[in-house]
């Protein structure tokens, strides 16, 4: 008996190769297909197929406010004069998409940027090896469309590095011309070996689709790392604010380890919604809750939440809160506090007051108490 021995194997007319050996008897694949199967949490970004849409059905915004779930409207300066929709329009495999069309015509002036990011945690993004002589190259992939009104316009991706302390250290940046048909976009960046990617779980990494930017942040495409801060965009992009009847739809975003992009890794409704709960959480009149007395006029209601939450929340209550004693109840609209609150916690203590009637220490049933739409919003988001 033989044994065939080989350091790799490539197709006869690749020009790299599809499996390598190595010496201790490991080998590695350079996959481009699963085969309509799944390589599990390839994929590090959340929500990518845009499934999870929280907090409303359309957001209007010329700010800075999330939209879909994990994917955040943001702007500097300009007036990003915006609605963003969940969309049924899709490349095949794909149910959703994101979708965006200016309200008002703009013109970004100096520094003015427009702009959709999605932001992930240091601690989910180490294996990118970054600050190593083993720095991993980063494919990002996503499928985009517009309308016909601006067929053929120039935008660009951008993945920020964020430095410690929060400020935006390193960048990499490539256009992308969109068309009226679904495309799917693939850009590959070489791994940073002299700067790490900050640990934890705080803001590390920021992908930035720039769809309009005064001239004073348009600069040369780059797969270098490059030292600035904040959007920048590409030579030669257009300006997705110079018509109301321009769109933009985005999905199917994914970042994954290596330099070859795979076909998409697709998860169930529950597992995105679980991912996505732990920077947001709503519970609404649907959702009934343990509270006690804490004085005459104030409660403490215990909030179990589907996953922890990544950290203290901002607390925005609509409606009211409810709280039902033996034989009475009473609302209060006062936004309740975070009194405590720990990372690793499956659930969150708030504090209200501004009820009556109750007694001290007694055990209560607690209701939101409003219409649709209306309740306890969670925020912890990067």
């Amino acid at each position: 008996m033989s044994t065939l021995k080989v350091d790799a194997i490539r197709h006869n007319s690749a020009t790299s190769d599809a499996i390598t050996t190595a010496a201790d008897g490991t080998c590695t694949a350079k996959l481009t297909s699963v085969g309509g199967g799944q390589l599990s949490n390839r994929n590090k970004v959340i929500n990518g197929a845009m499934l999870i849409n929280q907090r409303a059905t359309s957001y209007t915004d010329t700010g800075t406010s999330y939209t879909l779930d994990r994917f955040q409207h943001r702007t500097s300066g300009l007036n990003f004069d915006t609605t963003t929709t969940q969309d049924t329009s899709a490349p095949d495999g794909f149910k959703k998409s994101l979708k965006v069309t200016p309200d008002s015509v703009q013109t970004p002036s100096g520094g003015h940027n427009g702009v959709f990011e999605t932001k992930l945690e240091g601690q989910d993004v180490q294996d990118f090896a970054h600050g190593t002589s083993s720095a991993k190259q980063m494919t990002i992939s996503f499928y985009a469309k517009s309308s016909s009104q601006n067929n053929n316009h120039n935008y660009s991706f951008q993945i920020i590095k964020v430095d410690v302390g929060g400020s935006n250290g390193r960048y990499v940046l490539q256009p992308f011309t969109v068309t009226s048909s679904w495309q799917r976009f693939t850009f590959t960046f070489p791994g940073d070996t002299s700067n790490a990617i900050i640990d934890g779980n705080v803001k590390a990494l920021r992908l930035v689709w720039n769809l309009s930017s005064g001239p004073d942040d348009i600069v040369s495409a780059t797969n270098t790392w490059t030292v600035g801060d904040y959007w920048r965009g590409v030579t030669g992009m257009n300006n997705f604010m110079d018509n109301t009847s321009n769109e933009f739809y985005l999905t199917g975003v994914q970042l994954e380890v290596g330099d070859t992009v795979t076909s998409f890794e697709h998860r169930t409704y529950q597992d995105e919604f679980l991912r996505c709960s732990r920077y947001f959480y709503f519970a609404n009149s649907q959702h009934f809750f343990i509270g006690r007395g804490n004085n005459s006029d104030s409660v403490v209601t215990f909030l179990e939440t589907q996953v922890p939450l990544r950290s203290t929340p901002s607390v925005t209550l609509t409606g009211n809160l409810r709280h039902y004693g033996i034989d009475s109840y009473s609302d209060s609209s006062t936004t309740p506090t975070v009194p405590s609150f720990r990372t690793n916690q499956k659930g969150i203590r708030l504090n209200q007051s501004g009820h009556s009637g109750v007694n001290d220490d007694c055990v209560l049933t607690m209701q939101v108490s409003g219409s649709d739409g209306q309740g306890i919003f969670l925020d912890a988001e990067l």
